[in-house]
């Protein structure tokens, strides 16, 4: 290696000296043009990016570079630059459009190196023929600068211009032979015929290609203030998007710009095709293919993506192939996806769209109609309907879309809104059994029942006289039957639905209904959000169990939350609010997620939290969650949505004591074919006890007469309406027809011990009044259930007051003092909640639980024993009535502990 090897590339740098005067001509007799060896001007504008001269320094390690990428990538711009600071010698050579033959060629170098100060002795020679060039003369040269001290740095800009297959064979003999004498630097838009996977392999290979070239949006705003424009970061950021950082972009929407009364409004939403980037690139890039590659190209710029069979399709010929992979190997703007996909550079597209409006008025419907086509055939469905509704050919984009089995697309996963946005601009002319199917499937989303059922009618009508296979539009149509019956509240016609889907699901090909998933779940959410309504539990929880467990992805998502949601609501209903809670925040945690919020899931998930916070007196967290639901479209129409809403609404408002509107709320004023026996039960509740409040037994009596055993947490609320009426008998008949099973939980024994233990005081018997509420007060603890005992009334404040009560009571519950028997007084008011508190270790303990710390972790943060944690735990647990960790964080967080 020569001491001028062993020196940093950036010691060597110093002005290059004045070139001495040419005087020779080349083999065709003419002057050489001097403006070929003289290092491009920089214009003022120019941004300095070190990352990349860092990069290039490299080229003094290594025997060739190569700076590859399109025009307008600042390769020139960059060479120049560096090559401006190093010291000599340093040839330069551009090409143009000229002839480049051989001997031309090895004239032009020869010449080159004379220019930098390293010029090759008379026995190399000059080349006489403008075709060819002898051997001997490459020799010659190559052993000349094999024994230089000093290595040339020589740079070949326009490489790309030698189409010569003779040159790049010379070259590379050259270099080869040259060893450390010879430092090669090229800069070219397609990869030299040269052997780089050889140089690669030895790491004699440095280079720059377009991703390193491309600006980085901090360069971008560099580049954007050189010009006179200060625009944020972020609109930097987004013009590099726009531009991929492509270099002579960034600088004419920059000239652009710096005229332009708003520069980050104009960076912003500058039409490419009416600006000097056009001009560039029609110049640059277009102009300069052949007519068929200008066709493909301007035929191609309707799609984002593209392959040369779908590239052949919009053509008609079969020439794609070769075409693309010669423009992606120039650097045409042609970007290669892989998997032979091929896409065009953002900007190049839009002004090839707008300049094929031009050339080719009125083709740009037929090539999305030709795309759809080819699309559809195979089974590129997102981009199908992408161009179909492009041609505004509705339907071969609802007939894609039927025909896939993926109309529960529509109504759930991540791009359901941007389905229902495309299919929103199909108007009425398009008639066809899959376009009825999209428009019902539109009106029944959006719980329109009267306009669904129509167009669901039409397109079963046209099916019926359609001789063909159309098992997944029958099967389409079971999916909407299912949620039309849904709406309607009717069991029969979706079990009628149900059953013609089991049916049609056998004539559909497996791998369809393997690819959509969603159609099942949401099938199965419909059937069970009916059965629920009707007050079939059991058969609906089978359903939605079904669903809830269903393996997970994005297209289930929705349903599988929904049906948590109504799983939710049923523990409540058959008096499990602990279970409930847990499962409604499993329903709700998507709106947590990024994406558009959940409509119908998170919403029954929220009521059915709102109904436990009032069952556990947490009034002010069941008016948020309640305010989070008030203007979900789906409880406009959806009966268990709609149930839901009434009932945690009424309850807060009896809570608070304002009856008259917990009358008003508690009607779910939806319309439905069926009677939901628990809604109608919770509504007969709030209304009876609106007319007890009012001093008015006897009516609230009657219209206890619908609430039955079959209700269980119903009929322990009526029942406790009965005994405050007085009617004792009543109360202790409703009592005994509950159908008490297993499914029956702490919320329904808490209020039938609490009923049981006021018929006992009034009978004096208070042995067994303290052993029920001691079982209530047992119960409710570990569900943090209030209400039944805020609502109980005087007539429990003596009893709480008794040591064993009151030490059970402690910590969660606490009551005013009890007012003398007889004595009349104002209503009561709402009963405090003791906040109990907590010692310093056990707030240390709790907070790092909170965290999400093990026990062994705590222990060594604190520096206490394991055992000593667990003890502080379980003092923690008790005195804020719960059972685990992360019911210990929440209750903390209720009560603003943490």
């Amino acid at each position: 290696m020569s001491a001028v090897s062993d020196i940093p590339a950036r010691a060597q740098r110093s002005a290059v000296p004045v070139a001495p005067p040419l005087s020779h001509s080349d083999p065709l007799g003419d002057p050489f043009l001097r403006t070929r060896f003289a290092l491009p001007a920089r214009p003022h504008s120019h941004l300095r990016r070190q990352r990349l001269v860092d990069h290039l320094d490299q080229a003094f390690r290594t025997p060739l570079t190569l700076l590859n990428g399109p025009a307008g990538a600042g390769k020139t711009l960059l060479a120049a630059e560096w090559a401006s600071h190093l010291s000599p010698p340093v040839a330069w050579l551009s090409f143009d459009g000229g002839d480049h033959r051989p001997g031309l060629f090895w004239a032009y170098v020869l010449q080159a190196l004379r220019a930098c100060g390293a010029p090759p002795s008379e026995a190399v020679g000059t080349p006489v023929n403008a075709s060819r060039v002898s051997r001997r003369l490459l020799s010659t040269l190559a052993c000349e600068l094999n024994g230089r001290d000093r290595p040339v740095l020589l740079v070949l800009d326009g490489y790309d211009r030698v189409t010569d297959p003779k040159v790049a064979e010379q070259l590379e003999f050259v270099l080869h032979h040259a060893g450390r004498g010879l430092h090669l630097v090229l800069a070219t838009r397609t990869d030299p015929v040269l052997p780089l996977h050889r140089y690669r392999a030895v790491g004699e290979l440095t280079e720059i290609r377009s991703a390193e070239l491309a600006f980085t949006p901090e360069e971008a705003a560099a580049l954007l203030e050189l010009h006179g424009v200060n625009v944020p970061l972020q609109a930097a950021r987004n013009l590099v998007d726009r531009t991929r950082g492509w270099a002579a972009g960034l600088s004419l929407s920059a000239l652009a710009a710096r005229e332009s009364s708003d520069p980050e409004l104009y960076l912003k939403e500058f039409e490419a095709d009416r600006s000097t980037v056009a001009d560039f690139l029609l110049a640059e890039v277009l102009k300069g293919q052949t007519r068929e590659t200008q066709d493909l190209l301007l035929r191609v710029s309707v799609l984002d993506r593209f392959c040369p069979d779908l590239a052949n399709a919009l053509t008609h010929r079969i020439d794609a192939e070769p075409l693309l992979a010669g423009l992606h190997r120039e650097n045409a703007f042609v970007e290669r996806l892989g998997h032979s996909w091929y896409q065009l550079h953002p900007l190049f597209r839009e002004i090839l769209r707008a300049h094929l409006r031009v050339r080719l008025p009125g083709l740009e419907p037929e090539l999305h109609r030709r795309a759809a086509r080819w699309l559809r055939r195979h089974g590129h469905l997102p981009e199908t309907l992408a161009h179909s509704a492009a041609a505004d050919d509705w339907d071969l984009a609802a007939g894609a879309l039927v025909d896939d089995l993926a109309i529960g697309r529509l109504f759930t996963g991540p791009n359901s809104d941007d389905l229902a946005q495309l299919f929103s601009h199909m108007g009425p002319e398009a008639k066809s059994p899959a376009t009825d199917l999209v428009r019902a499937a539109h009106d029944l989303s959006h719980h329109d029942l009267d306009h669904g059922l129509a167009s669901l009618r039409h397109a079963e009508e046209r099916l019926a006289d359609d001789d063909r296979d159309l098992a997944a539009a029958r099967l389409s149509c079971a999916l909407l039957e299912a949620l039309a019956a849904r709406l309607n509240g009717c069991p029969p016609q979706v079990e009628k639905a149900a059953e013609s889907a089991a049916e049609l699901r056998q004539e559909v090909p497996a791998h369809l209904l393997d690819k959509h998933p969603e159609l099942t779940a949401l099938l199965l959410t419909h059937v069970g959000s009916t059965l629920l309504w009707a007050g079939r539990f059991e058969d609906a929880r089978a359903v939605l169990d079904t669903v809830a467990d269903a393996p997970g992805g994005p297209s289930t998502e929705a349903p599988r939350e929904e049906a948590m949601g109504h799983l939710a609501l049923l523990d409540y209903l058959n008096g499990w609010p602990g279970r409930a809670e847990r499962r409604a925040l499993a329903a709700v945690s998507a709106t947590d997620r990024p994406g558009p919020p959940r409509t119908t899931g998170s919403g029954i998930g929220r009521l059915v939290l709102a109904a436990v916070a009032v069952d556990r007196d947490e009034l002010d967290r069941a008016q948020a969650l309640l305010d989070q639901t008030a203007d979900l479209p789906s409880g406009t129409r959806d009966p268990v949505m709609a149930a839901g809403q009434a009932l945690a609404a009424a309850r807060l408002l009896m809570a608070r004591g304002k009856m008259r509107a917990a009358v008003e709320a508690a009607d779910p004023a939806v319309p439905a074919s069926v009677t939901s026996p628990w809604a109608t039960s919770h509504e007969a509740l709030v209304t009876s006890a609106a007319h007890l409040a009012g001093g008015r037994p006897d009516r609230a009596a009657e219209v206890l007469r619908a609430v039955s055993g079959d209700q269980p947490v119903c009929a322990v609320e009526a029942a406790s309406i009965q005994l405050a009426a007085r009617r004792t008998g009543a109360a202790l008949d409703l009592l005994d027809s509950i159908h008490a099973e297993e499914h029956t939980g702490p919320a329904v024994s808490v209020r039938a011990a609490l009923v049981r233990a006021r018929a006992a005081d009034v009978a004096g018997e208070t042995a067994t009044v303290r052993k029920l509420l001691t079982q209530a007060l047992l119960d409710a603890r570990r569900e943090r259930l209030r209400r039944p005992f805020l609502d109980a009334g005087a007539w429990i404040r003596p009893h709480m007051a008794t040591a064993p009560l009151h030490d059970l009571a402690a910590g969660w519950l606490t009551l005013a003092p009890a007012l003398p028997r007889g004595r009349p007084g104002p209503p009561s008011p709402p009963l405090p909640l003791v906040v109990v508190e907590l010692s310093a270790r056990e707030h240390d303990v709790l907070e790092r639980v909170a965290r999400m710390m093990s026990t062994e972790e705590i222990a060594a943060d604190l520096c206490l024993s394991v055992n000593t944690v667990k003890t502080h735990l379980k003092s923690v647990y008790r005195k804020l009535a719960v059972n685990r960790r992360g019911e210990a964080v929440r209750r903390a967080r209720d009560l603003r502990m943490l």
